[in-house]
């Protein structure tokens, strides 16, 4: 698949030659669920409690006699039953991550990649540099290419300056090639990947 390269300015910088292995498979919607439902699920912080019985704060005393009330039999306040009493069998925290092959996590990253490619929502970047950080001329260029949800994904590292100025754009976001993930870039309407980040992703993929 061969893809023309464009600089920030929108100008062509030639093309260049993009992996059918990587970027030209027929996408599949159950790989890419059972990807990005990995990656939530991993994030997801799991930290909900509540007070069971041996938690909550009232007196642990009976609290009325066993036999001749008429009434139910009863011991303390913080039974489930009563009101402010402990809750059974709540959430407590744990993990709710769950494992997934590094295989099918590689499988998954490269029919992200081809369904960008397919729906032709997919740009080579010359390069991602600025020579100062100036956020004013970065949101112009943005602009000015169409680019209003937006995915940047460069080499091994971003270009400082270049990350500064994106950092206050809305809609744009920045990730070095290590980073780059099925969530963030279905997330996004356009996909834009500099050259040294074609090169990092194609030899992490193969």
């Amino acid at each position: 698949m061969k893809l023309d390269v464009i600089k920030l300015d929108g100008e062509k910088a030639g093309s260049v030659d993009l992996g059918d292995e990587i970027f030209g498979l027929e996408p599949r919607a159950d790989i890419l669920h059972r990807v990005v439902r990995w990656q939530r699920n991993n994030a997801q912080q799991g930290t909900h409690k509540v007070k069971t019985r041996s938690e909550t704060s009232y007196s642990t005393k009976k609290i009325y006699r066993q036999k001749g009330t008429g009434g139910a039999r009863h011991g303390d306040r913080n039974a489930p039953i009563f009101r402010k009493g402990g809750i059974y069998k709540g959430p407590t925290p744990r993990s709710h991550g769950h494992e997934l092959t590094k295989k099918f996590r590689k499988l998954g990253l490269k029919h992200a990649l081809s369904s960008k490619a397919a729906s032709g929502n997919l740009v080579v970047l010359d390069d991602a540099t600025l020579g100062e950080s100036k956020t004013n001329a970065l949101a112009k260029q943005v602009k000015a290419l169409g680019w209003k949800r937006a995915l940047v994904i460069d080499g091994a590292q971003v270009n400082e300056n270049f990350a500064r100025a994106a950092a206050n754009i809305e809609g744009l976001d920045v990730l070095p090639s290590v980073g780059a993930n099925v969530y963030d870039i279905l997330k996004r309407d356009t996909l834009v990947i500099t050259k040294a980040g074609v090169e990092a992703l194609e030899a992490r993929l193969k």
